[in-house]
């Protein structure tokens, strides 16, 4: 069944990256039926690798900023929540749990180049679901790459296998200060049927 036109404009047609932020709390209960949702798109084995960490304290706010590029500093610390999308590099730790038909988890044991690629592509999987989760529980997002992953790693993950991926910022935007939508590709400019 296709979905209706309200939904579609709430996923995508309509929904855009925001930049400004009412002042309006996002409760921790509205971050776990996001997760809940995004949590249920697929993976490559099922080896769900996200890990997200939610800043929201002023404190946790304050040891992001100076890790961010200059032009993400005034937005992201405006938002009521920064999401840092992770990945865990030792996601197969619970492949027995996740995956238990075969023994998956043999497959990434010692091959740390596999590992890190299939963490990282489904961890950025798990952070598109992440966002269209967020939009369809009626918060804005603001995804951006604009930070220093390696200052961010050492600050928030020092001692763990999480490493960072990306940034969403969320909470209610301010829709008039939305600059116009930029332009998208055409079906024929990127795609072809063979």
């Amino acid at each position: 069944m296709k979905l209706n036109v309200q939904t579609l404009n709430q996923l995508f047609l309509e929904a855009r990256t925001h930049k400004a932020w009412q002042a309006k709390e996002v409760p921790d209960s509205l971050l776990k039926e996001v997760y809940d949702l995004a949590k249920m798109g697929p993976t490559s084995a099922n080896c769900l690798p996200m890990r997200i960490l939610f800043i929201k304290s002023s404190l946790a706010k304050e040891r992001l900023k100076p890790l961010l590029d200059a032009g993400n500093v005034e937005k992201t610390m405006a938002a009521p929540v920064t999401a840092i999308i992770a990945y865990d590099l030792q996601f197969y730790e619970r492949m027995g749990e996740l995956y238990p038909m075969v023994d998956a988890k043999s497959w990434f044991v010692g091959n740390e180049k596999f590992s890190q690629k299939t963490a990282f592509q489904n961890s950025s999987l798990q952070g598109a679901y992440f966002i269209l989760a967020a939009r369809a529980c009626g918060l804005d997002c603001g995804p951006m790459s604009g930070f220093d992953n390696t200052k961010v790693d050492e600050e928030f993950f020092k001692n763990t296998s999480w490493r960072s991926n990306f940034l969403i910022n969320l909470g209610y935007g301010v829709p008039e200060k939305l600059p116009p939508r930029l332009p998208r590709l055409v079906f024929d400019d990127v795609a072809k049927i063979i």
